[in-house]
């Protein structure tokens, strides 16, 4: 009788802890196996911005990409994979905007994340009406460089870095298209 209990107890503390690890206590956002973000915006005033790194890898297409072939301009950086729901979900807001700022020496790029095979992007891409170029970054390396700035906290993730290089804004969660372009709008005036 005591081992039934025992085995009993044991099957209770288990069964707690797997409630508990399913409620997303302590833990808000957790959804499929990605941390969402809690929507916020960040603006950095163009005195308090910190230097956006040098982004510098393979695209998707298997060439070199590197932000830095993009200088001068401003530059949107979107955190993103195709598992992801709200990266769905933005992305034809993010096409919008990208098409809507291609004369505006604005530049788009993703950072593909934690997708080892770079063929469900493209396809996604290609479904979309993505044509913006985007890294490939399984580990996560490209997005740890953002850590001195504006860290990434959530899957989307999307960065502007103005025109001088630096860190201007960033929107942790989907973006809409007018909120982004009128980040953009933002980062451009203020960046003198």
């Amino acid at each position: 009788m005591r081992g039934r209990t025992r085995v009993g107890a044991a099957l209770g503390v288990l069964l707690l802890v797997l409630v508990a690890g399913c409620s997303g206590a302590g833990n808000r956002g957790t959804t499929n196996g990605f941390v969402s973000g809690d929507g916020s915006i960040t603006r950095v005033d163009a005195a308090d911005r910190e230097k956006a790194p040098v982004l510098t890898g393979e695209g998707l297409d298997g060439r070199p990409l590197s932000t830095a072939d993009f200088a001068g301009k401003t530059i949107v950086v979107n955190l993103w994979g195709p598992w992801c729901p709200p990266c769905r979900a933005e992305a034809p807001a993010l096409d919008q905007v990208a098409e809507q700022y291609a004369d505006k020496d604005v530049q788009f790029v993703g950072i593909l994340t934690r997708t080892k095979d770079p063929t469900t992007a493209i396809a996604f891409n290609r479904n979309k009406g993505i044509t913006y170029p985007s890294f490939t970054d399984e580990g996560g390396q490209l997005e740890l460089g953002f850590n001195d700035s504006l860290p990434s906290l959530a899957i989307p993730t999307t960065w502007i870095i103005d025109a001088k290089g630096r860190v201007a804004a960033r929107v942790l969660d989907k973006v809409s298209a007018s909120t982004l372009a009128n980040l953009i709008d933002d980062v451009q005036k203020s960046t003198p």
